[in-house]
């Protein structure tokens, strides 16, 4: 068994160019083959999010805390809270974050499919981020 004890744990800036807005990420990991997950624990200030993007196989996130929306191209925005469990299915492109007013952390967990876990895109616009109520 290997832990990675929390206080060892690295808290980064995610790169703003896959990101609008204030996010972090801690505990990042990448298993080795033949394994083919990897994750970490995001957390967005509020009015923060990520770009549009998707997964070869998917991606669960389990939120930790706070209020977020996520949105499927051409689907409705959803708002989702602490204790959900969202399935994003591969190959979707989406996005997720905070909403304006309170921040969001969740555990991500996704596969890779050779050697590459996401694909980004370009940043949701303030328009879109804004746009219709959340469901």
């Amino acid at each position: 068994m290997i832990i990675d004890r929390s206080e060892d744990q690295k808290t980064i800036d995610a790169p703003e160019q896959y990101f609008t807005g204030r996010v972090t990420i801690t505990g990042q990991f990448r298993r080795e083959a033949p394994s083919r997950i990897s994750g970490g624990i995001v957390h967005f200030e509020p009015g923060a999010r990520s770009a549009w993007h998707t997964h070869p196989l998917g991606q669960t996130l389990i939120v930790t805390e706070g209020v977020g929306w996520t949105q499927v191209e051409g689907g409705p925005k959803l708002e989702f809270r602490a204790g959900d469990i969202m399935w994003c299915p591969h190959d979707q492109k989406h996005w997720h974050g905070a909403t304006p007013h309170e921040g969001m952390t969740h555990i991500a967990i996704q596969e890779m499919l050779d050697g590459k876990n996401v694909t980004w895109m370009e940043k949701v616009t303030d328009e879109e981020y804004l746009a219709g109520e959340a469901d």
